[in-house]
């Protein structure tokens, strides 16, 4: 839709979790290297904590890219609200075992026990990764701990990801979870973005998409996108998807300030500050040589949304390659000097 007009190939905003665009950031980083590494076959529960909106699923999708082994076996539980048997039918599916497996946890279990031992021979894993976990029943969270001592025979391990926000690491401190919460191997959280981060998020995602940020974005309109995120990577796409289109509408290329403001209107978002636009005045016409009644007057034309948009940008529009810069590589970039990809 605006793609052609700001110079994209694409459309860098979009919500659906891709690890093409993963962004980074320190904590990003950090879990990522911890998702890795327990994917990598190592035993104990990895657990990942964050807030939603903080690209939890992006991170796991960007894990299953980097997970190799021949023989691996790997099943992605992303809607874990189940009963015990929906949830040993739905994991059994993931996992390839037979459609007895599906019906018959002693079935399950044999073909578990059979599955790593045969993971262990060609170096691959058997792994279960749950993503809203903190939705998890506590029975199924003490199935999946009890899953955990498959294979103690020396045939291997499964192992476990738990992926969820908040409310998973306080369900955690509950005494009867006690020993689950003693396997947690790993352990990593997520944030919200710094200034720097959220800058650096916004400008790798352009460049990703073919375009230049410093002319997609000014300086304000980064400021302002995040103070109504507050650096949660999903409300920052939402915001500059729908500025870009609006953008798009009103002919303005950068975006400003003052096209945030109206977006965070739009999404009931706190209010940003922008400045203050005055209609263009009439030039003073010079005093009649006779006195002549007065004309009536006459109302004045109205700025265009372009107009205003342009005019509340005069004092914010100054090149933006202060904050910007231009990205090289997809995941190694510096958007403020100093920042990290």
């Amino acid at each position: 839709m605006y793609e052609e007009f700001f110079g994209l190939r694409e459309r860098p905003f979009e919500l659906i979790p891709n690890p093409r665009f993963l962004f980074l950031s320190q904590h990003h980083q950090e879990a990522l290297t911890h998702l890795n590494y327990g994917l990598s076959g190592r035993p104990g529960i990895t657990l990942v904590i964050g807030d939603a909106g903080t690209g939890k699923s992006t991170l796991i999708r960007a894990a299953l890219e980097n997970a190799h082994g021949d023989g691996s076996r790997i099943a992605l539980m992303a809607n874990p609200t189940l009963t015990r048997a929906e949830f040993y039918e739905a994991l059994s599916g993931a996992l390839g075992f037979s459609s007895d497996a599906a019906t018959s946890k002693t079935a399950f279990l044999r073909e578990m026990d059979e599955s790593l031992a045969e993971a262990k021979k060609t170096g691959g894993i058997v792994a279960v990764i749950v993503d809203e976990a903190q939705s998890l029943p506590s029975e199924l969270l003490e199935e999946l701990r009890l899953l955990t001592n498959a294979g103690a025979d020396g045939h291997g391990s499964l192992t476990l990801v738990l992926v969820g926000q908040p409310e998973l690491a306080d369900r955690l401190n509950d005494p009867a979870l006690r020993q689950l919460k003693q396997r947690i191997a790993l352990r990593a959280e997520l944030m919200s973005l710094s200034l720097k981060e959220t800058a650096g998020y916004i400008a790798s995602r352009i460049t990703i998409a073919g375009g230049r940020a410093d002319q997609v974005f000014t300086r304000d309109a980064v400021l302002a996108i995040h103070a109504a995120s507050k650096g949660l990577p999903r409300v920052i796409s939402v915001l500059c998807d729908n500025a870009l289109v609006t953008g798009f509408a009103a002919n303005v290329r950068p975006v400003g300030s003052a096209i945030v403001a109206d977006v965070c209107k739009d999404f009931d978002l706190p209010r940003v500050k922008v400045a203050q636009v005055e209609p263009p005045r009439p030039a003073p016409k010079p005093a009649a040589p006779t006195p002549v009644a007065a004309p009536p007057p006459q109302p004045q034309p109205q700025p265009s949304l372009a107009d205003t948009h342009a005019a509340a940008e005069v004092q914010s529009s100054q090149p933006a390659r202060e904050m910007f810069r231009e990205v090289k590589e997809p995941r190694r970039f510096s958007f403020f000097r100093g920042a990290r990809g």
